[in-house]
């Protein structure tokens, strides 16, 4: 049987459904969306055997048959989001429709002949990461591929500014950025409330990280993109981690001051000296992530993340020597003088 924990009915009729994760993080959130015939399944979670079998087991005790999923909606790529949209519409012949950019990143990342799990090493290791951790974020990096596999044949795009309808509701469809290129929410300004994803979490932040070949600046694109959904009339938040909310506006002026602070603190733990973002983010968090590549490849992103933005307001220098043949100088951030 499914866990019966699992499961929330929440007052406007949907079903919150809590996808388990081998992560920190336990769950992300899949809503289920009643449609007059079937149903709509907004973020079904990431792929493994133990999930598949979840699901199956959801399904009976729910009484929902597979071929009863008539939509697949995903609001960004990553993929405890994204990872099992292939492997339901293969087995329900379900429509799936995400953001164009999203789309495209998921097949950069995870494509049959994906070239990004070497150049964000690459880019590790230039940003500071000690040799002895680069296999480990490699392989953990590919490792994702079967986590998403496979691939949805037929995507359909949504686009911030359109209309979108499901469950009932014409939403509108507003972009976040920062978090997951493309990332996509829906707002229904009559009952006030927000399909988010990752971008405005209740009571954590989402990683906000830099990546090979991707925003140069995600967190002015997050911030940016956190000011300007704020004047929205929001009265329930259903985001993709944790539990639908109510305090939105709150919440987006916590984000914003978490990411003010942190800067703060980074120029503090950079002081006089030249640091390496790898230095800077065992500073930050602790050498204990070398002992997790998935945590220790979120907090470098972030750790760099920070870093660019701080440059970019001349709180510090990025010290870069120049590659040579065979020698991959470390990049280096000082305070600016």
């Amino acid at each position: 049987m499914g866990d019966e924990n699992a499961v929330s009915e929440l007052p406007n009729g949907w079903l919150q459904v809590k996808v388990p994760l081998p992560y920190s993080l336990k769950w992300v959130n899949a809503y289920l969306l009643p449609e007059q015939t079937g149903w709509t399944l907004i973020d079904p979670g990431l792929r493994s055997e133990e999930i598949e079998s979840f699901w199956n087991e959801t399904f009976t005790d729910l009484g929902i048959r597979l071929q009863d999923i008539r939509t697949i909606v995903l609001t960004h790529h990553h993929p405890d989001h994204y990872g099992l949209a292939g492997w339901f519409q293969e087995r329900t012949g379900a429509s799936v429709w995400m953001s164009k950019v999203a789309h495209a990143n998921a097949l950069r990342l995870w494509g049959e002949n994906e070239t990004f799990s070497d150049e964000l090493t690459e880019a590790f290791l230039r940003h500071g990461l000690a040799e002895e951790l680069e296999n480990e974020i490699r392989i953990h990096m590919r490792g994702f591929r079967e986590k998403v596999s496979p691939q949805p044949e037929d995507v359909q795009y949504i686009a911030p500014g359109d209309r979108f309808s499901m469950g009932g509701t014409e939403w509108e469809v507003y972009g976040g950025e920062g978090h997951a290129p493309g990332h996509l929410l829906f707002y229904d300004r009559e009952s006030g409330w927000l399909i988010c994803g990752d971008q405005v979490l209740p009571d954590i932040t989402p990683n906000i990280g830099w990546m090979a070949g991707g925003d140069p600046d995600p967190l002015k694109s997050f911030m940016d993109s956190l000011r300007g959904i704020g004047h929205l009339d929001v009265s329930t938040v259903f985001p993709g981690h944790r539990n639908p909310y109510s305090s939105y506006q709150q919440r987006i002026e916590e984000l914003l001051g978490h990411h003010e602070r942190r800067i703060r603190k980074m120029a503090e733990l950079i002081g006089d000296d030249e640091k390496s973002a790898f230095e800077v983010c065992e500073l930050m968090f602790g050498a204990r992530l070398r002992n997790n590549a998935h945590n220790l490849r979120f907090a470098l992103a972030e750790t760099i993340a920070h870093l660019v933005r701080m440059e970019k307001l001349g709180l510090i220098v990025r010290i870069e020597p120049a590659v040579t043949d065979g020698e991959r100088p470390t990049i280096r951030y000082r305070t600016a003088r």
